[in-house]
């Protein structure tokens, strides 16, 4: 598995991590990662991700729109600078908490 899904103590934050290229090849199993998920805060680290396209970009959205989460309610963190440029040129911080 590419994402790793951990709950914090009290089940109150999902992360999920990513590894690898986030690409359409993670459509499924990130959905699998969130679909579940109703009240918990979510973040999403891309601390492993090594490469993001906009097949990226629309999981992210599609993951936003599912969970019915407001802008900036989801946290992208640890961004490598090839991966927070394209979220940047996407403006994406204004959909996202990019940290």
């Amino acid at each position: 598995m590419r994402i790793k899904r951990e709950m914090t103590p009290g089940g109150k934050q999902a992360v999920l991590k990513i590894k690898g290229e986030f690409n359409f090849a993670l459509v499924q199993e990130m959905r699998e990662a969130y679909v579940d998920l109703n009240n918990e805060d979510i973040v999403v680290d891309l601390r492993e991700a090594t490469y993001m396209d906009s097949a990226g970009l629309g999981i992210l959205l599609n993951m936003q729109d599912y969970l019915k989460k407001s802008d900036g309610e989801i946290r992208l963190i640890n961004c490598p600078d090839a991966i927070k440029h394209v979220l940047f040129i996407a403006k994406f911080e204004k959909k996202f908490r990019i940290e």
